[in-house]
């Protein structure tokens, strides 16, 4: 599956909000969005403060791209999501952001192993981490409660994972991950709650997107 290749600071732009896509550089001066926090683009000065005007579409089509910007996923691949969370029992939009959170990407940045998802993707691509003892190079593979996420141990000797160790302890970690940050590995307690979500997400909205 592809991935974008574009700017991301101007994703965030788009938004109206930081998606903290480039890691430890949206905490800093560096972040684009602090020194043009509007809309891209030759009339983004212009766009400020639509909002209130915005149709129901045009929310929900927001609401649906920053999802899919802030895991970083393409629209098929994104609908194929939410067909899969369409078909589970319960909720809908809850179902499609546990279905998003269960990618190995976001687990491997979850666990606080990357400073970003984009990187995340990065060391999952190179065969650095393992499902239950096994490589798994497929950053969408989805794993499941019960699931062991490790670093294969003969990527541990190299320079970023020993770096790791000193910052690790200091990234948090989420209540559904049962993280060892000495042995660099975690495991998949359960399914998020919704409270364990990124609050700035709408999953109505997206779900009324794709309902019309």
């Amino acid at each position: 599956m592809g991935k974008y290749l574009g700017p991301v600071c101007k994703l965030c732009r788009r938004e109206g909000e930081k998606l903290f896509l480039k890691g430890e550089r949206c905490y800093s001066p560096k972040c684009s969005f602090e020194k043009r926090g509007f809309a891209p683009g030759q009339h983004g000065r212009t766009q400020q403060g639509r909002s209130e005007r915005e149709s129901d579409y045009a929310r929900q089509l927001r609401a649906k791209q920053k999802a899919r910007r802030v895991y970083g996923i393409f629209e098929r691949q994104f609908r194929r999501y939410f067909g899969l969370a369409l078909r589970k029992k319960g909720l809908t939009g809850l179902n499609l952001l546990q279905t998003l959170e269960m990618r190995l990407d976001n687990v491997v940045f979850r666990m606080g192993f990357a400073s970003s998802r984009a990187q995340a993707r990065q060391l999952v691509n190179h065969g650095h981490i393992q499902v239950n003892n096994h490589r798994a190079d497929i950053p969408s593979m989805l794993v499941k409660p019960g699931d062991i996420i490790s670093v294969k141990e003969s990527a541990r000797s190299l320079t970023y994972w020993k770096d790791l160790l000193d910052v690790v302890d200091r990234r948090t970690c989420p209540m559904w991950i049962d993280r060892d940050t000495k042995n660099l590995s975690g495991r998949i307690l359960r399914l998020p709650e919704r409270s364990e979500i990124d609050g700035n997400l709408n999953e109505q909205l997206i779900v009324e997107y794709y309902s019309r």
